[in-house]
């Protein structure tokens, strides 16, 4: 069978990411990218040796040579590139968000479903082998029933300064959507995503409107923000589970290697942490406490290589995606209920018309 066809919107900034895992499949290749600075595009297309270099997407919808494409945009146009594609009739990968609101991912669905072919997001901290070995082990019971997550993904003036992540037209909201997306889609995965009946959230910025705000990637705070620095949500789920999440790019915390990303599920019969992964169980009768550690293992490929390397199996096995787009509309109507909450003030129900 022929190798699949792969085409690139927009290829200055995550994309990057993405070709070792489209260079390491045997099932794939890139053949063509998308972007609307030209000077970056033909870089990019000497660098990786693609010819196909266009400006405007309809130019790659529109090859009947190409089979999948990787949407790299800013958040705001991953729905309707996707859409787009998809209508098209071609597979798609999407970096995360997979939209910026829930009607526009219940939009991609719904293209999809017309086009019958693969929508995934790429969420690229399922695929590293410590997510994998984790989620295998909360799978066997070790954890027994999970009643409650705390999940976190915090910076230390460590802001993002372009506008498509900090200006909210283009990127639909700060660091609640930009890596708060990761963390939740991350803890829901492990969790098995029951569904969210009740959202109770704040989204403020307190730190980067502040005189001399900086970040330490990228220098002043461009005037042009507009988002939230700091996001926080108290989550309840139809099985009677919780979780608190908090999120931010500008927090007074301490960061090691900028970031501190952590997540903790507790259950009737255990807890663990990651990215650790690290289990904790106290026997009872016997008044022990019982600790101990997933063996931990070199990734072949990183994450988000990964990722594009088991999309393109899934398209060429007819396999299912590998993170389906249902998952990522309930991430997003967490999100999106916690700008509601901010907004209002008050607890947003999910499970009401």
């Amino acid at each position: 069978m022929s190798t699949l066809k792969v085409g690139v919107i927009g290829v200055g900034g995550i994309a990057r990411t993405h070709m070792p895992g489209w260079a390491a499949s045997e099932e794939a290749e890139v053949v063509g990218g998308c972007d609307v600075n030209q000077d970056v595009l033909g870089q990019w297309g000497d660098e990786h040796g693609v010819k196909r270099l266009v400006t405007d997407p309809a130019d790659l919808f529109s090859d009947p040579d190409l089979d999948i494409i990787d949407v790299c945009t800013p958040h705001a146009l991953h729905a309707p590139f996707s859409i787009g594609a998809l209508d098209a009739g071609k597979h798609v990968i999407c970096e995360k968000p997979l939209a910026v609101k829930p009607d526009e991912i219940r939009q991609m669905i719904a293209a999809r479903d017309r086009s019958g072919k693969l929508l995934m997001t790429a969420q690229h901290f399922r695929f590293s082998g410590t997510s994998k070995a984790l989620k295998a082990e909360i799978e066997t019971g070790a954890l027994g029933n999970v009643y409650h997550a705390r999940n976190w993904m915090l910076r230390r003036a460590a802001a993002p300064n372009t506008p498509g992540f900090v200006v909210k037209a283009q990127a639909g909201g700060g660091p609640c959507i930009d890596i708060g997306v990761h963390i939740l889609d991350l803890t829901l995965w492990m969790m098995g995503h029951p569904t969210p009946v009740a959202v109770s959230g704040v989204a403020r910025n307190e730190i980067a409107r502040q005189d001399g705000s900086f970040s330490i990637w990228a220098g002043p705070l461009t005037d042009q923000y507009d988002v939230e620095d700091f996001a926080c949500a108290f989550v309840r789920f139809d099985n009677g589970a919780t979780l608190i999440l908090e999120v931010s790019w500008m927090l007074h915390h301490p960061a090691p290697h900028t970031e501190d990303m952590q997540m903790w599920l507790y259950g009737t019969d255990g807890g663990c942490q990651w990215p650790d992964c690290r289990f904790y169980r106290t026997s009872f009768p016997t008044r022990q406490f019982h600790d101990s550690r997933l063996m931990r293992t070199k990734d072949a490929l990183e994450p988000h290589a990964q990722e594009c390397f088991e999309f393109a199996d899934a398209v060429r096995d007819g396999a299912p995606s590998p993170v389906p787009p249902e998952q990522s509309l309930q991430v997003m109507t967490i999100l999106d209920a916690i700008y509601r909450s901010q907004e209002s003030g008050r607890e947003i129900r999910l499970d009401e018309a």
